[in-house]
């Protein structure tokens, strides 16, 4: 009788497989490349890094790296596109929550430190995507996107707070974002490139939040307490 299958018969073909080591996939070469270059600005500005550099990090050859990224550039953009899916995820559900109720200046408070604390873990990408901005087309169109989602959802949440009654009246709710968070894409660069004159990194929120609640509710304070 033949004798069952079992590790005693010795190891086939099928075990010897199991024990080679996985080749890395195109995703998992992508991410070493982001990785690689995020690592990279956390130590030098984005002038001083090379394809060669980004793809010996990531451990493949240049050539290889083409086949994942045109240019350096599109690797700080697609850095760029993950950070700012962070933040507004966050700031999104921050914002919803204004409208829904609950402690507003707390809400507002959420939203506006949703992008700065997103943006500041990412410090360095923020530098080098600031520098791209002047002559990447790339970057400014994703930005422009950007600042339209932050707008038209604190359009939608300032016209739900006049709607029912904690807001006043006052300049178009697009206008009034528009301004709002131009203020604050401006205002929050310049804090966390340590440019002057600048508001310290700890008072930011506190400040940013004084002129929203105003701008927005009259008051800094819209709960009346």
């Amino acid at each position: 009788m033949a004798a069952p299958l079992s590790a005693a018969s010795g190891p086939g073909p099928a075990s010897s497989r199991s024990r080679r080591a996985r080749r890395p996939s195109g995703d998992d070469r992508e991410r070493a490349i982001l990785a690689t270059a995020e690592r990279l600005l956390e130590q030098r500005p984005l002038a001083e890094i090379s394809v060669d550099d980004l793809a010996r990090g990531a451990g493949i050859s240049r050539p290889t790296f083409y086949f994942y990224f045109a240019s350096k550039d599109a690797v700080v953009l697609a850095l760029l596109d993950r950070v700012v899916a962070e933040a507004r995820a966050l700031r999104a559900e921050a914002v919803r929550g204004s409208a829904l109720g609950g402690d507003v200046r707390e809400n507002w408070r959420a939203a506006l430190g949703a992008v700065r604390d997103t943006f500041r873990a990412h410090r360095a990408l923020t530098a080098a995507a600031t520098q791209l901005l002047a002559h990447s087309p790339e970057v400014r169109t994703l930005w422009a996107q950007v600042m339209e989602g932050f707008v038209t959802e604190t359009a939608a949440a300032i016209e739900a707070e006049r709607a029912r009654g904690a807001a006043p009246a006052g300049p178009p709710a697009r206008d009034l974002a528009v301004v709002l968070n131009w203020m604050n894409e401006r205002v929050v660069q310049v804090t966390l490139a340590g440019q002057q004159p600048a508001v310290a990194e700890e008072d930011l929120i506190d400040v940013l939040l004084t002129v929203w609640l105003r701008a927005i509710y009259g008051t800094d304070d819209p709960t009346g307490r």
